[in-house]
């Protein structure tokens, strides 16, 4: 069984840990890969820092005009492997190829959008703030940065980082999800046909002692992280205590409101698709649906639509939904599906103890709706990271919006309606970053920041678009003067 090599100073180096842990299709149960894991894996992030220093000295000196022209090509690679790393993403982790499709093209459009640098990283200038002086601010790299990246988008969400990152100058590395590595190994593969510095892009394996090692290495200057609250909480905290800029994504339990006078079939579609998309394993998953005074004919919509979607392996033609990505996964979903039967909430649809024909071994929960649990229980409140949908009834859009403003977590919030006049309600009260109008995934495009507010975002500027550039850059300002006599006498 292969051992996974780190990627250091543009060579395949195994890791000086001998310790590892098996990547396992999440759909078949079948050992893909194993990956280090251990210890002594931060000493691979020490030996790939020292690469990317290095490259990075070498790396902020070349005019960013140049910076960009690899991007082109990496597009170019991207696009032409594009099946082949989706059937990657779908083995490793579960999702179906359409979704490891539209995955692929999301990272291939922040890589088109990091090509813009140039402009992105244009800044101001003021001719004679006081008498024969000028004053500017440009812009300039951090150094080293590095991406902790999640297992549920193995390849996309790093890209809301690394060509940002060196577009503006910086070196990075790379610390793929122990669950997914795979995927990140071969578009690395890609990498190492760039004209690239040797050093500048890096990859190391491990699981927390390698992220303790970048969140405390003296010479990594910023740390971009995806995942879940509490760990988002411990990146941010130990990141920034040691220096570092940090922007770190948090989780999430986005709220869907349905009006009365939303399109009832369009809307039950809609819904269906963000919630049980990818399992219910994205940050952008719909996760509590509010139907506002009508209730019955969505809710029975809603209940025919995930009924009816397609279980099973991810490859195979017609499947809608594939598995969760571990049996942990898989046990801690179930476990709180019953927590929510305990606090007072019963089972519409039941996706429990699922079994895939072919596919016993796998991580699969059939789609699950739960309606009346308590507003003041403990599931109403947490992130169940899995194909799980809450129903509520509220009297009100006012009573939606005073539920949603009071949750913790603010990355999305979703309105379903025909009227302009609640859409521009919803969207100046609702208090999430990311915000839907007849939107079930209201993912920002590459151009705009992914946006997350209170304990679903830890930090000051989201990755893509501008916020990366500004993120991943340094603004020094520049005062001069230049006096007649002075220029005379040289």
């Amino acid at each position: 069984m292969k051992t996974l090599q780190n990627y250091i100073g543009a060579q395949w180096t195994d890791s000086v840990c001998k310790e590892t842990l098996d990547v396992v299709n999440p759909a078949t149960g079948d050992v893909m890969a194993r990956v280090p894991f251990g210890p002594e894996t931060s000493a691979d992030v020490d030996t790939a820092v020292q690469a990317a220093q290095a490259a990075y000295l070498e790396w902020k000196a070349v005019p960013v005009l140049r910076r960009i022209q690899p991007l082109f090509k990496f597009k170019q690679l991207l696009e032409e492997n594009r099946e082949e790393l989706a059937k990657m993403i779908t083995q490793e982790c579960g999702k179906t190829l359409a979704e490891s499709i539209g995955e692929l093209q999301r990272a291939i459009e922040n890589v088109e959008v990091a090509s813009a640098a140039p402009m992105l990283m244009q800044s101001e200038f003021l001719e004679n703030i006081a008498t024969g002086i000028d004053e500017y601010m440009i812009r300039q790299p951090l150094g080293v940065t590095a991406c902790i990246a999640p297992f549920n988008f193995p390849a996309m969400i790093s890209f809301w980082f690394l060509p940002y990152a060196i577009a503006c100058g910086n070196s990075m590395i790379i610390k793929p999800s122990e669950k997914v590595p795979m995927t990140m190994v071969k578009i690395f593969e890609l990498i190492d046909q760039l004209e690239l510095p040797k050093g500048l892009l890096n990859m190391v394996h491990g699981g927390k002692d390698s992220v303790d090692a970048i969140l405390d290495h003296p010479l990594i200057k910023s740390v971009s992280f995806v995942g879940s609250t509490p760990v988002a909480k411990y990146i941010y905290a130990r990141a920034t205590a040691n220096g570092k800029r940090v922007q770190a994504q948090g989780g999430a339990k986005n709220p869907v409101v349905v009006l009365p006078d939303a399109d009832v079939e369009m809307t039950s579609q809609i819904i269906t698709d963000s919630v049980f998309g990818c399992a219910g394993q994205r940050c952008l998953a719909a996760s509590v649906v509010i139907t506002v005074d009508e209730s019955e004919k969505i809710r029975e919509s809603l209940y025919e639509s995930a009924k009816a979607r397609a279980v099973g392996y991810g490859l195979n033609k017609g499947v809608e939904m594939g598995p969760v990505i571990s049996p942990e996964s898989k046990s801690r979903i179930e476990h709180l599906i019953g927590k929510g039967v305990q606090e007072g909430g019963s089972v519409l649809l039941d996706g429990r103890n699922t079994k895939i024909a072919d596919y016993e071994r796998g991580n699969f929960i059939q789609p699950t709706i739960l309606e009346n649990l308590p507003l003041g229980g403990e599931l109403i409140k947490t992130e169940i990271f899995g194909p799980v949908m809450t129903l509520l009834h509220m009297k009100t859009v006012d009573d939606a919006i005073q539920f949603i403003n009071g949750g913790a977590y603010g990355n999305m919030a979703c309105l379903f309606t025909s009227s302009g006049s609640s859409a521009r309600k919803f969207r100046h009260e609702a208090m999430a970053g990311n915000i839907g109008i007849n939107i079930g995934i209201a993912a920002p495009m590459a151009q705009f920041p992914f946006s997350g507010w209170k304990e679903s975002f830890f930090g000051d500027l989201h990755g893509q678009g501008k916020h990366a550039i500004e993120f991943f850059t340094q603004t020094k300002v520049v005062v001069e003067r230049w006096p007649k006599e002075w220029s005379r006498k040289f």
